[in-house]
């Protein structure tokens, strides 16, 4: 990381905590050696299922600034913040900041019911898989630091270009390389990547899952089965930390490939900053769809 300030002690630097690893990743990017940058969720876990630790509720007590998702995923947030007893990172302070703002919800529900599953009330929250997304969270990012560090504003406007700037190189590559496979289908674990299909063009609409966050069921799998088989499907998607046995026994009776997505910065060691995250997904999307 190249120095973006000249700033020389931790006393100087921002305090920033972030929820989530992508999150605090993007903040670094930004902020360079003007901030430093912590983040309570690990990578290698689900982060809807995520237990603060003591060392959490303290980080988060000395923030300066608390980045989250801002809608439902981290449904541990509240009562991390609330333990920390910091008012300027509660809701509305000025020193929190939800990075939903400005973002294009995809999965709305029109309406709620139990019957639906584990769905999400403000919509898919998995936003940040789309690199459009990730341009709007950078800008949001260092909006807010420009506005906490206003001295140094430069400093963050400079960070900003540089993240954006390589971002806007790797799309254009990652958009002419899924070009000519626009419409195609996978089938998922769980409906956690709709963003990223949205970006590439691709389509995402069977689940391993009966409904959300319900596991996959020897009849739901029958189901898949038929589907996969029936629409030559070329790949199941899934997270790292999703249960592995039932793609298995799909792939077992299809002879489907199991290609397995990373979620966050850090996940999978090629996934160790945001550009590399989404060019790892990337590449295996397109591994399946040349095989």
């Amino acid at each position: 990381m190249l120095p973006v300030g000249g700033i020389a002690d931790d006393e100087q630097r921002l305090n920033v905590v972030a929820t989530l690893a992508t999150f605090a990743d993007i903040a670094q990017s930004i902020g360079g050696d003007r901030v430093k940058v912590s983040h309570i969720a690990s990578p290698r876990f689900n982060p809807h299922f995520i237990e603060p630790r003591p060392t959490d509720v303290l980080r988060v007590k000395r923030a300066d600034l608390f980045i989250h998702g801002g809608l439902d995923l981290e449904a541990w947030r509240g009562p991390l913040v609330d333990a920390a007893a910091n008012p300027r990172v509660r809701p509305g302070g000025d020193r929190e900041l939800p990075l939903a703002t400005g973002i294009s919800l995809l999965d709305v529900p029109k309406a709620l019911s139990r019957a639906d599953g584990d769905v999400h009330v403000h919509g898919n929250p998995h936003y940040w898989l789309d690199p459009r997304n990730g341009r709007v969270i950078a800008e949001t990012i260092a909006e807010k630091l420009e506005s906490l560090d206003p001295q140094h504003a430069h400093a963050y406007r400079d960070g900003l270009d540089r993240f954006t700037g390589e971002l806007n190189r790797e799309m254009k590559k990652w958009e002419s390389l899924l070009a000519p496979h626009k419409g195609r289908e996978f089938v998922a674990y769980h409906d956690e990547w709709a963003y990223l299909f949205d970006f590439a063009g691709l389509r995402s609409e069977v689940f391993l899952e009966p409904k959300p966050g319900i596991p996959p069921t020897p009849k739901s799998l029958l189901q898949v089965e038929k589907h996969v088989l029936e629409h030559g499907i070329p790949a199941v998607v899934q997270a790292t930390f999703m249960p592995k046995r039932p793609a298995k026994k799909l792939a077992g009776r299809t002879g489907v490939r199991v290609i397995f997505l990373c979620q966050n910065v850090g996940e999978l060691p090629a996934a160790k900053s945001y550009a590399s995250l989404i060019a790892y997904n990337v590449t295996q999307l397109l591994s399946a769809l040349e095989d």
